[in-house]
């Protein structure tokens, strides 16, 4: 590829030589410090997208980057086939929050989904005396994500997902999200498994209700299912309580984490509830990178400074008067927004036309927001937004609303 006499830009660099398979903002991003980030033309942005919930402390915290500096010159990697001490403490630490259990680790969300699914596939097999392709039945709910790996895609009924990469893992069937009745009629003698997100996330905020979740609950101890959750986008305290689940005080058997774990590291894992965890053997899972010193490391800091600076709590006190002020803006400008809806640092603002013009345009007033399915902008500020970060956010959006009235 040739350039002009001019050095080329980071633009010119990814038209010419990345895969087009983003659509990503005419935006380049250069450095960031707490919840701002600056671009290449050194404009301030409030980021409210987090690298879509994955910032839990926002960017470059000097203790997390403290941590991570520390263990890169200690240890980086040495696979699995040894043990390293970072990954035996971040599994005692992530046990500690779920409950009596082991943990898996991997480097993202879909892997840790992938996990489940197998973990799904192995229950049914022990349910049906050891016959493979007899119990492999996984119920989702309809608007679902929950990734692009083949077993993900397959279990999102999202034809923008599927298209082009069909035929998929079968096995898979969906109900509809907090219709219990729904996903009660398609249990029968081949099902394994129940899987949802407790809290919607690409497909537009949706929370599971708590009466929803004691019902799965119920379903599966009635009939030997797992309830599997997964928690990649709402976990890591991003509701105020370390997993979304905990608001409906029901106990899952399995759990899919990623995204906010490593505060911008990439790190993924599954939790296996004691009575489950031996369905994995040595051989039948694995991953090369999965749990490696410096991604444990980094996820410790999160766990650290989460606890230390009490930033659940934060999450919990701060969020209440945020929606409020969120759905003061709904009462102020009802023809273009609709529902305010999330928990914590998770929500979902529903508006009555197309998203992508109003992302631009928060985009041009200083605010980053990624948009969700349904004509929905998410807003994800990190866990230690101030009262006055979220408040800020708040104003940029009444300027935007106005200024399309």
């Amino acid at each position: 590829m040739k350039y002009p006499h001019t050095p080329p830009t980071t633009a010119d660099l990814y038209d010419a030589h990345s895969l087009r398979n983003y659509n990503r903002s005419p935006l380049t991003l250069v450095r960031g410090a707490g919840i701002y980030v600056w671009d290449d033309e050194d404009r301030r942005f409030l980021d409210f997208t987090s690298g879509i919930a994955v910032n839990t402390l926002g960017h470059c915290h000097p203790d997390w980057v403290e941590a991570v500096q520390k263990q890169t010159a200690q240890l980086i990697h040495v696979s699995n086939l040894f043990r390293n001490p970072q990954q035996g403490e971040l599994a005692r630490r992530l046990a500690g929050y779920a409950g009596p259990g082991r943990v898996f680790f991997c480097n993202s969300g879909t892997e840790a989904n992938e996990a489940l699914i197998k973990l799904a596939r192995l229950h049914g097999v022990k349910k049906a005396g050891g016959e493979e392709g007899k119990c492999l039945k996984i119920i989702c709910a309809e608007s679902a994500f929950h990734g692009r790996t083949y077993g993900g895609m397959s279990a999102t009924p999202q034809d923008k997902i599927q298209k082009g990469f069909r035929p998929l893992v079968p096995g898979f069937a969906f109900g509809q999200l907090n219709d219990l009745a729904s996903f009660k009629a398609l249990i029968d003698d081949t099902t394994a498994a129940i899987f949802v997100e407790t809290i919607q996330g690409e497909g537009g905020i949706h929370a599971c209700t708590p009466e929803f979740l004691h019902g799965l609950r119920q379903l599966c101890d009635e009939h030997d299912l797992l309830l599997m959750l997964d928690e990649v986008q709402c976990g890591a305290g991003r509701t105020g309580r370390f997993f979304a689940f905990e608001h409906a005080g029901i106990v899952p058997d399995a759990i899919g984490m990623a995204k906010g774990l490593g505060g911008g590291f990439p790190i993924g894992a599954m939790w296996v509830r004691d009575a489950h965890a031996d369905l994995y053997q040595p051989g039948n899972h694995g991953s090369t990178f999965g749990g490696g010193a410096l991604a444990c490391a980094a996820a410790l800091a999160v766990l650290d400074i989460m606890e230390r600076d009490k930033l659940l709590a934060r999450v919990c006190e701060q969020s209440g008067p945020w929606h409020a002020a969120l759905r003061q803006l709904a009462a102020e400008f009802p023809t273009q927004l609709s529902d305010i809806r999330g928990q914590g640092y998770l929500v979902g603002v529903q508006l009555t036309s197309e998203a992508p013009p109003y992302v631009a345009a928060l985009r041009e007033q200083g605010l980053l927001a990624p948009m969700a399915g349904g004509n929905v902008i998410r807003l994800l500020p990190p866990l230690n937004a101030t009262a006055k970060e979220l408040q800020s956010a708040v104003d940029i959006f009444r300027t935007v609303l106005a200024a399309k009235t």
